[in-house]
């Protein structure tokens, strides 16, 4: 396939503009030129990218699946040269670092804060995704760092420990919580009770739900939302129970109060851990970076 980026770029904007004529005006070419260009796409394809009527043009099945491939190239590019202008201004190293949504809310932000401040000349971007995936990505070498939260299996990569990541009950300041009657509980003996919970799709949430699955239980949410913090809002408001790791209840406890209760499950005593394919080859500033998490 011998598209270019003036081939992509010209299929994008002829999409947002409507018509052949006016995509060419945006991506400052010709009309003939333009008319070449799309037409050498679809000989190469051998399909129909769109059709054209005097209203303008109307993209195929295939030609949407080339707009949605299209605009994810056209990102990736616009996001390398981004990074790159950065080191022309002193820049020493970028470092991408994918995460599980428990690293990013609890372990991750007072240590960046702290790395930043002390190496100003580097820029760290954080993607978040499911343990597995990152496990996945750093093997298919897409990216070079990831943390990931008791990994059914890591391979051939190379990892060390970070930090605990036990999950616990976060419940309300109530005079009739009667979860506040013993220390530590079973995700079974609570399961009868209203909960707040992440979002459905959520890494965290899922590993929550697999497990209360394997107990023959389905947990009742009143709501779901989309970050821990504001789950917290809602149980401190006594309008049900969280399980939530306990670095982030610590890190927002002190606005929205509550109980924090041991959850008794092995389950739920995970470990957070770094992950390389191999740290004798990472560049010096990420093994620097490496270390500096690891203290």
């Amino acid at each position: 396939m011998r598209f270019d980026m003036v081939d992509l770029r010209l299929f994008v904007n002829t999409h947002k503009a409507g018509s052949i004529t006016a995509g060419a005006n945006l991506s400052n070419l010709s009309l003939q030129s333009a008319s070449e260009r799309i037409r050498g796409m679809e000989n190469e394809l051998g399909v129909l990218l769109l059709t054209r009527s005097s209203s303008g043009i109307k993209l195929t099945n295939a030609g949407l699946t080339l707009l949605n491939h299209a605009n994810q190239v056209l990102l990736q590019i616009d996001h390398m040269r981004s990074e790159l202008r950065q080191y022309s201004q002193g820049l020493r190293g970028y470092i991408d670092l994918l995460c599980n949504s428990s690293a990013q809310a609890g372990f991750l932000p007072k240590k960046l804060a702290d790395y930043l401040q002390k190496y100003a000349n580097i820029s760290v971007g954080i993607r978040e995704m499911p343990s597995e995936k990152i496990i996945s990505s750093l093997n298919n070498q897409m990216a070079n760092l990831g943390i990931v939260a008791n990994p059914s299996s890591l391979y051939d990569l190379e990892f060390k420990f970070l930090c605990d990541d036990h999950l616990v009950i976060f419940a309300p300041l109530s005079k009739s919580n009667d979860l506040n009657d013993q220390s530590i509980f079973s995700l079974s003996q609570i399961d009868h009770h209203d909960f707040i919970g992440l979002s459905q799709g959520n890494a965290l949430q899922d590993y929550i739900d697999h497990h209360a699955q394997n107990l023959g239980t389905t947990l009742n949410y009143r709501m779901r939302l989309a970050t821990m913090d504001a789950v917290m809002q809602l149980v401190s408001e006594g309008l049900g129970y969280a399980i939530l790791p306990r670095q982030v209840i610590s890190r927002f406890i002190g606005i929205y109060p509550g109980n924090i209760i041991p959850l008794s499950d092995e389950w739920a005593k995970r470990k957070l851990y770094i992950c390389v394919r191999r740290l004798d080859e990472l560049p010096s500033y990420m093994d620097e970076f490496v270390k500096f998490l690891l203290e």
